[in-house]
């Protein structure tokens, strides 16, 4: 009878003990890095320490992230998170975040040796997940460290997707006081309205961005393009639910003036997802004889890069008498030359090297902008005055953003004599690189503002005040252009590089990305000295 009870005692204890001691160690998520557990099949969370999310195309440059957060460990300093997803199957996909984080890379060196003022920038990687399907995980650890008195969380950035869950992610940060510089998201949905009267009721408090709208990016391509006639163009849009992006591009080109009778009516096709063909070739077979048999030779495309790519091809490929065709997409083209390959290129050249498609996208810069356009201004400028002008006579609007991107260039060259690996030179033909380089710098002008007084480390929402303030006297001189942020935080009548596939060959692939001109969404430069007019529009 004892021994029974004995026995029963002991095997309690063994449970109890496996419960308290054993089962939290089983049952605790499996670690892939400090600050990162295993969630769903992916590495979720944030580092600063170098990890690459298993992601071997950015290894280098997270490794030159984290030696750059060693090296001011001691100096005052605050915590910038770069959101953006960090692990892909697909590799154009793994070049990209590489991109972006040697944006992110140069912007903090910008920003910390540039003018040597403190609060230096800590920049941390956060992986919200594939399409920022597990956001709320990081934006919980964010919050947390905003609220840290040793991390010191001053501002998120990245947000390279406009999705609904992207949205939400920033809807979060913003509502608990967190600012956001969005470098690479075009929704006119993840925007703060302005007013004519320069009030604002913001959807999202501390939120400010770098990028034109979709809304703005189209005015500018209907700047640049000039008058179309409307039987001459059709849209193509993709009404998968739950991408912003597509959703507002559609909106935006839907908008565009023309003159003349009614062209076709706009095209539908379904994507099963930003980076699955599912499909969609053979929808775009369908669209493509449709097309043919109208008298469109203008396509307005409002759809992601990949099903771009399939449907210039496909266009390219149908017989159509000998038509050529221009396709016109928004900022997301930007990624599209990372996919082509060799044979698509040849596609696209057609019979006698004469290209069938020309692809042309809004792009939020081109390494060429400002090299081209200033000769174009200097030989109208020679031709009236007759002598060559100086940098007094040329534009702000356009030597600024030269003398930015040259610095930009510095750095890379410095990076590379300082044998700092970033896992390939940046490529600036892209626009990733400089656009997220811009963000960068554009937050450490706003921390080195919002310091004020003794204190080298300024609460978050006094950093979030400052966006409004970067305009006229204290415009951000970006590699991209102008950045002059209104009330709501959106950068006023910021120019699009509009660039086109070029299928010539050209280095490291069968094309490039060739620079046309600048697009303006006023329909004109920005004004003197970068002084917001009372009326935004």
């Amino acid at each position: 009878m004892w021994q029974r009870i004995l026995c029963a005692l002991l095997v309690a204890g063994a449970v109890t003990v496996f419960f308290w001691k054993v089962w939290p160690v089983i049952r605790a998520p499996e670690t892939c890095a400090s600050g990162v557990e295993r969630s769903g099949g992916e590495c979720i969370g944030v580092n600063a320490d170098g990890y690459d999310f298993g992601t071997a195309e950015i290894t280098d440059v997270a490794r030159a992230i984290a030696d750059e957060n060693a090296r001011i460990r001691d100096e005052p300093h605050v915590t910038v998170a770069m959101v953006l997803p960090l692990q892909s199957d697909d590799a154009a996909t793994r070049r990209q975040m590489r991109s972006d984080l040697q944006g992110a890379y140069l912007g903090q060196r910008q920003a910390n040796r540039g003018k040597g003022e403190p609060p230096k920038i800590r920049l941390v990687l956060a992986n919200p997940g594939r399409g920022y399907g597990q956001h709320e995980k990081v934006v919980t650890r964010l919050l947390e460290m905003a609220d840290s008195s040793e991390d010191r969380l001053r501002a998120a950035t990245g947000f390279n997707l406009s999705l609904h869950e992207t949205r939400d992610a920033i809807a979060r940060l913003t509502r608990h006081r967190v600012p956001v510089l969005a470098s690479r998201i075009s929704s006119d949905t993840i925007t703060n309205v302005d007013s004519p009267d320069g009030t604002v009721k913001p959807l999202f408090p501390g939120l400010a961005r770098i990028l034109p709208t979709n809304h703005d990016a189209a005015d500018a391509l209907a700047d640049f393009h000039g008058g179309r006639q409307d039987e001459k163009t059709v849209l193509v849009f993709d009404k998968r639910s739950g991408d912003s992006y597509n959703q507002s591009l559609a909106k935006a080109f839907s908008g565009i003036e023309e003159e003349g009778p009614p062209g076709p009516r706009a095209m539908s096709f379904e994507s099963p997802g930003i980076d699955r063909k599912g499909g969609t070739g053979n929808q775009f077979t369908d669209l493509a004889h449709n097309i043919c048999d109208s008298a469109a030779e203008t396509v307005y495309f409002a759809g992601r890069s990949l099903h771009l790519r399939m449907f210039a091809l496909k266009l390219a490929q149908t017989p159509c008498k000998d038509r050529h065709y221009t396709v016109v997409s928004g900022s997301d083209a930007a990624s599209l030359r990372q996919a082509m390959s060799a044979d698509d290129w040849e596609q696209l050249r057609g019979r006698g090297g004469m290209p069938k498609v020309t692809v042309r996208y809004a792009a939020p810069a081109h390494p060429d902008a400002w090299r081209r356009t200033l000769a174009e201004w200097d030989a109208k400028w020679k031709a009236r005055h007759h002598r060559t002008p100086t940098d007094e006579d040329r534009p702000a609007y356009l030597t600024e953003p030269r003398d930015a991107l040259r610095t930009l260039e510095e750095r890379i060259e410095e990076v590379r004599r300082d044998g700092v690996r970033l896992g390939g030179r940046p490529d600036l033909e892209d626009s990733r690189t400089i656009l997220v380089y811009d963000g960068l710098v554009t937050i450490g002008e706003a921390l080195h503002q919002a310091q004020g007084g003794a204190s080298a480390v300024p609460g978050r929402e006094r950093v979030g005040q400052q966006w409004a303030l970067l305009q006229s006297r204290h415009r951000v001189r970006g590699a991209s252009g102008w950045i002059c942020l209104t009330n709501g935080g959106n950068p006023y009548d910021k120019p699009v590089s509009v660039v086109e596939l070029d299928p010539a060959p050209g280095r490291n692939t069968g094309g490039r990305l060739k620079f046309v001109g600048l697009g303006w969404p006023t329909g004109r430069e920005q004004p003197e000295n970068c002084v917001i007019p009372g009326d935004p529009r």
